[in-house]
C-alpha cells in the first residue's frame, strides 16, 4: 500500500488542520480542509493560511489535482474557492452537502439565486467512491453523524477523518447540528477504528492550548486506549447518552453562521449587493439556548 507524504498546516484560531497530501516533490497532490482567515470583529477576510499552503505547493512543484472537504465546517471559513481559482483544481465534498444546503438555505432565508443541489462543488462523493491523486489511490468512506455530508478520505495508508474523533483528551465530535445524530456518529467511528492497524489517522482538529504542540496524527489503537469517549469498549447506548448530554451544554461554534454561508457555497463568499459590498445574514435567536 502506498504511503503518501502528508504536510500539515495548523490554524490556531480555529484549531484546524489543513493537509497537503502528495507523492513527493514534483508529483501530484490534494489539499484537504483549507482555511480562510476571518476576523469577526471587523468582518475582514484574509488568505494568510491559504497562502502558506500555496507557498509549500509551489516550493515543492506539486500538481494539485483535488481540493477536498471532509464536510461543511461550522468553525472556520473554507479557502477552497480561493485555492481552486489559484490552482485550477476541482473542489469535492460528500453528497450529503445537498441536505446541509437545504437546511441552511431555509435558515439563512436565501433566495432562488442559491440552488441547493450541490452544484457549487465540482464533485459530490458517495460512500465507496474511488479516485486518484497521480498514482495514489484514494477511496471515500461516508462517516456521518456530526453532519450529513461528513466523509473520511483514505489515501494509501493515510485516513483523513474530518470531525469524528479528536485528540484523546477532547473526545469526539458534537452531534447537535441540524442533521447530526449520535447513533450515526458512533457507527462512523467504529468504521474508522476498524481500518487496518497500520493506517495513519489524521485529525481535522486539535485544541492543545498551551499544554503541548498540536498533534495531527493518531492511530486506532491509541484512540481505543486513551480517548475519553471511546476507551474501555464503550457501547453505543452509553456513547449516545454521553454525547447527547454533553451536546446540550455546548454553545454554538463562534463562527458557525458566517462559516456555513461560505462553506455551503464551495468556499466562496456571498455575491455582492448592488452597492458592491458582500454581506453575511445573521438569523437571530435560532441557535443555542434562548436568552
Amino acid at each position: 500500500m502506498a504511503s503518501p507524504q502528508v504536510e500539515p498546516f495548523f490554524d490556531k484560531d480555529s484549531g484546524t488542520f489543513t493537509y497537503v497530501v502528495h507523492e513527493g516533490a514534483g508529483g501530484a497532490a490534494a489539499i484537504i480542509d483549507p482555511v480562510l482567515d476571518y476576523d469577526p470583529a471587523g468582518a475582514r477576510i484574509a488568505t494568510r493560511s491559504a497562502e502558506a499552503v500555496l507557498a509549500f505547493v509551489r516550493a515543492q512543484r506539486l500538481r494539485v489535482e483535488w481540493i477536498l472537504e471532509t464536510h461543511a465546517h461550522a468553525d472556520h471559513l473554507s479557502a477552497a474557492g480561493f485555492l481552486a481559482d489559484e490552482l485550477q483544481a476541482p473542489v469535492a465534498i460528500g453528497r450529503g452537502i445537498i441536505q446541509v444546503q437545504q437546511r441552511f438555505k431555509e435558515l439563512f432565508g436565501l433566495g432562488e439565486e442559491f440552488v441547493a443541489d450541490g452544484r457549487q462543488f465540482d464533485r459530490l462523493f458517495a460512500d465507496g467512491d474511488r479516485f486518484s491523486i497521480g498514482d495514489l489511490q484514494a477511496r471515500v468512506i461516508a462517516t456521518p453523524g456530526h453532519t450529513d455530508d461528513s466523509l473520511t478520505y483514505v489515501i494509501g495508508d493515510a485516513a483523513f477523518i474530518g470531525d469524528t474523533v479528536f485528540a484523546p483528551e477532547t473526545g469526539t465530535a458534537r452531534t447537535d447540528f441540524p442533521g447530526g445524530d449520535a447513533h450515526r456518529l458512533y457507527a462512523s467511528i467504529q468504521t474508522i477504528l476498524a481500518l487496518p492497524a497500520n493506517t495513519r489517522i489524521f485529525l481535522c482538529h486539535d485544541y492543545p492550548g498551551d499544554r503541548r504542540a498540536p498533534e495531527p496524527q493518531t492511530s486506532a489503537a491509541h484512540q481505543l486506549e486513551h480517548n475519553v469517549h471511546l476507551k474501555d469498549g464503550v457501547q453505543e447506548a452509553d456513547f449516545v447518552r454521553m454525547r447527547q448530554q454533553r451536546d446540550a451544554t455546548l454553545a454554538p461554534p463562534r463562527l458557525i453562521l458566517q462559516a456555513l454561508q461560505v462553506n455551503i457555497r464551495g468556499g466562496r463568499l456571498p455575491e455582492p449587493d448592488a452597492n458592491g459590498i458582500r454581506y453575511f445574514r445573521l438569523p437571530l435567536n435560532q441557535l443555542g439556548a434562548q436568552a
